[in-house]
């Protein structure tokens, strides 16, 4: 009778392990996530249809970057990347924002990117998902044509 109770105690036990791992939200930047296009800081005229970033493990600690643009006027704009992280600049793609990209993620829910385009810095973005892994924070820093830094934020939902 001993070992039913006990077996009947470790099952319970396991299964409300199990449990509890799949309630716990996905924090981690990997997967696919849409920007809230109304709460860009530029003219409602200006802003894109839809933005969508890709964020996934590459392997030997690599990270696969992929964004989608639709601009305003209908127009798909696309980047990718693989670069490792730990930091090491690495050539990517050249598109509309950089050809060269330097990434860490120092913890699962946050990733940091450096961009620069022909020699010459274009932004840092530091991503930060929340504890309810359903948004994430895109903090963009730069300077401005006034030669002054700018911080902007950028509000994300997870798609998948």
């Amino acid at each position: 009778m001993k070992l039913v109770a006990v077996t009947i105690l470790f099952t319970a036990a396991v299964a409300q392990s199990v449990l509890a791992a799949e309630s716990k939200p996905n924090t981690s930047v990997f997967g696919a996530w849409t920007v809230d296009t109304s709460r860009l800081s530029m003219a409602p005229a200006a802003r894109p249809k839809s933005v969508t970033i890709t964020f996934a493990d590459a392997g030997a600690e690599r990270l696969k970057a992929r964004v989608e643009v639709v601009d305003p006027a209908g127009n798909r704009l696309e980047a990718e990347g693989v670069t490792p992280l730990d930091g090491a600049p690495t050539p990517v793609k050249s598109n509309f924002e950089a050809d060269v990209s330097a990434t860490t993620m120092p913890r699962p829910e946050v990733l940091i990117m450096q961009l620069g385009k022909n020699g010459i810095p274009a932004s840092t973005r530091i991503y930060s998902v929340a504890s309810d892994g359903a948004t994430m924070i895109e903090t963009v820093a730069y300077f401005g044509a006034d030669g002054q830094p700018v911080l902007r934020k950028n509000y994300f939902s997870r798609v998948k």
